[in-house]
């Protein structure tokens, strides 16, 4: 298994607070070779006349020395994990996690904007400080 993220623990906290049950962490996916891992798995009641609303989380920092890097890694783990996850657990949608000021800076660039629009990524915008999901993006 992969090493979790720095905020891996401030994620998980946010979705708490945010009402969600954390059922996995993390949450396996099996690809015949072995395992990949979604860093979290998580469900809430969204209202009584509704199913469970199912995610998996998978939690970026953005501290290295280039955000590029970072986002070429995020990008293809999450078209990986979402591939796998139709397959596995097609009941759950996959988020990119990812801290409040990377999202207002690098995430902001037409390529960026371009790529998310492009892949369908959904993003849960976190402030590390205040441990909350400040912005879902679907």
């Amino acid at each position: 298994m992969s090493a979790r993220d720095i905020f891996h623990n401030v994620v998980k906290t946010a979705l708490q607070h945010d009402g969600w049950t954390i059922t996995h962490d993390p949450l396996s996916l099996e690809f015949g070779l072995g395992s990949l891992y979604v860093d979290l798995g998580a469900e809430k009641v969204i209202a009584a006349e509704r199913e469970n609303e199912k995610i998996a989380v998978e939690v970026k920092s953005f501290l290295s020395g280039s955000a590029v890097s970072e986002f070429h890694t995020a990008l293809g783990q999450y078209l990986n994990y979402r591939l796998l996850m139709r397959e596995q657990y097609p009941e759950y949608k996959l988020y990119l996690a990812i801290p409040l000021s990377t999202y207002d800076s690098f995430f902001q660039l037409p390529f960026v904007q371009a790529t998310i629009q492009q892949h369908q990524l959904k993003l849960a915008v976190y402030e590390p400080e205040a441990e909350e999901i400040v912005k879902w993006q679907n």
